[in-house]
């Protein structure tokens, strides 16, 4: 069984989703951001000194960069023994850790039945795991599919929620956990595709009881259908590679929704999933942080979900990526200290706030006033070095995901860094609406239609 244990590095009361008051006022701190960031902007370009400012901040985030890019990966545990393999005695030890496989799924006929097939035939003890599917209010034949599944597997338990129900994915999920008894909690879409070994995989990485929730990294199922389709699978190689890097060095392993595990006492100890907010994996992660636990991540296998095709439901998916993720600095700013991450997670954290939300935040006022001036951007050194870290890790990730020899890789990861572009777009025009209009907390979905090519490249599991 996994060792339960509640690290003291920060209170609970602290994090009370009913009392924390953080969730508060977003609209003003957005506000508030923007305007010290075009402010900022607007100095550096008028003072003497404000490149020499630009220079040191491109040596700091420099400096991480060349870390990131020259620490080795850290080893994985062994995998626990195929059932093939495992002895009647070790079964019946009861020595696998119960899992609980949650499910939220709304409108998913095209999909759900094939999921529920293959993780109620996982290679893993059948009496220590089951599966929980929650159908929000669907208006298809979700419903009615997963009936008829009831009948064929015991593991499958089915909750049907009603258009009363609130909370989006967090409310399904914070409603069925109670029902659950696993040890680990795991979360999966309803278009996923899941390795058969993936439990006997993650399972092991739990051993270290720091470790709050394991990511298991995600590729897409149909990256060879088209340029956007394509541009994501150099996309998710990027983040495996920066998730792996990262905690490498000491940074933050991020949740990434489908194919997260998280030790139930961790859960617990944050309160759950954040009904407040439309990305509740991104949320959870800084909760587990700022609660003491780490994130870990597992390269081999992945867990393989659908690509979107178009792209406005591209931007529509960004949008609220962005937005999610952008909330959570403005909700837990507060705590955001090196007392309470420790000094290499606050480091790191600040450098991919820079990255990913500042830069782009900036781009449009930094453009007009070098215009304006007759000078280049003043953030073109912080620019340049991110667009060199982007494809260095692109390569890097290909090779490792894909075992893509190098100069493939190099042409995927120029047109992957091309294609991140619109990051740029997506969270300049995120950071100016949540400044000036009241934001509902309304999820547009992601539509599944169950598309797969067999031209995606994997490393297989079975070749490590």
């Amino acid at each position: 069984m996994l060792e339960q244990i509640n690290p003291a590095a920060i209170d609970l009361d602290d994090l009370d989703l009913d009392e924390f008051p953080g969730y508060a006022g977003r609209r003003r701190k957005a506000a508030m951001t923007l305007t010290a960031l075009w402010s900022g902007t607007t100095i550096l370009h008028l003072m003497t000194w404000g490149h020499w400012i630009v220079v040191a901040l491109t040596v700091l985030l420099s400096v991480h960069a060349l870390r990131l890019l020259i620490t080795s990966p850290l080893p994985g545990p062994q995998p626990l023994p195929s059932l093939a393999d495992a002895s009647d005695a070790f079964l019946d030890a009861q020595r696998w850790p119960y899992v609980s496989i949650l499910v939220a799924a709304k409108n998913e006929e095209a999909v759900i039945q094939p999921l529920v097939q293959t993780l109620c035939a996982l290679d893993y003890p059948q009496h220590r795991y089951d599966l929980w599917v929650v159908d929000d209010n669907s208006c298809d034949r979700t419903p009615i599919l997963l009936d008829q599944l009831t009948r064929q597997y015991d593991q499958l338990h089915v909750i049907h929620r009603t258009s009363e129900a609130t909370g989006g994915k967090s409310g399904a999920l914070n409603q069925v956990l109670p029902h659950t008894q696993g040890d680990v909690v795991a979360v999966f879409d309803a278009d996923a595709k899941v390795p058969m070994d993936l439990l006997r995989r993650v399972i092991p990485l739990f051993q270290r009881p720091q470790v709050g929730a394991v990511q298991v990294r995600k590729a897409v199922t149909n990256g060879t259908t088209n340029l956007w389709t394509q541009g994501q699978q150099a996309e998710m190689a990027l983040d495996s590679y920066y998730q792996q890097q990262r905690i490498a060095v000491g940074g933050l392993g991020e949740l990434r929704g489908n194919g997260q595990f998280v030790r139930r006492s961790a859960l617990e100890h944050c309160g759950g999933w954040n009904e407040a907010t439309i990305t509740d994996d991104l949320d959870l992660t800084f909760r587990l942080h700022m609660n003491g636990w780490d994130i870990d991540f597992l390269l081999h296998p992945a867990v393989r979900e659908e690509g979107v095709t178009r792209v406005l439901a591209l931007w529509h998916q960004r949008n609220r990526w962005a937005e999610g993720g952008y909330q959570r600095y403005l909700d837990y700013w507060r705590l955001m200290s090196p007392t309470r991450l420790g000094l290499r997670k606050s480091l790191d954290l600040f450098a991919f706030w820079v990255i990913q939300y500042a830069l782009p935040s900036v781009a449009l006022p930094d453009l007009l006033l070098s215009i304006s001036r007759h000078r280049l951007p003043i953030f073109m050194p912080v620019s340049s070095m991110v667009v060199f870290l982007s494809i260095a890790g692109m390569v890097f990730g290909l090779r490792r995901t894909q075992s893509a020899p190098y100069l493939p890789a190099l042409f995927q990861a120029i047109r992957g860094t091309l294609y991140m572009i619109h990051w740029v777009l997506v969270v300049a025009s995120t950071t100016v609406r949540l400044s000036v209009r009241p934001k509902r907390l309304k999820w547009i979905k992601t539509v599944h239609l169950g598309l797969e090519d067999d031209a995606t490249l994997d490393v297989s599991s079975q070749n490590l």
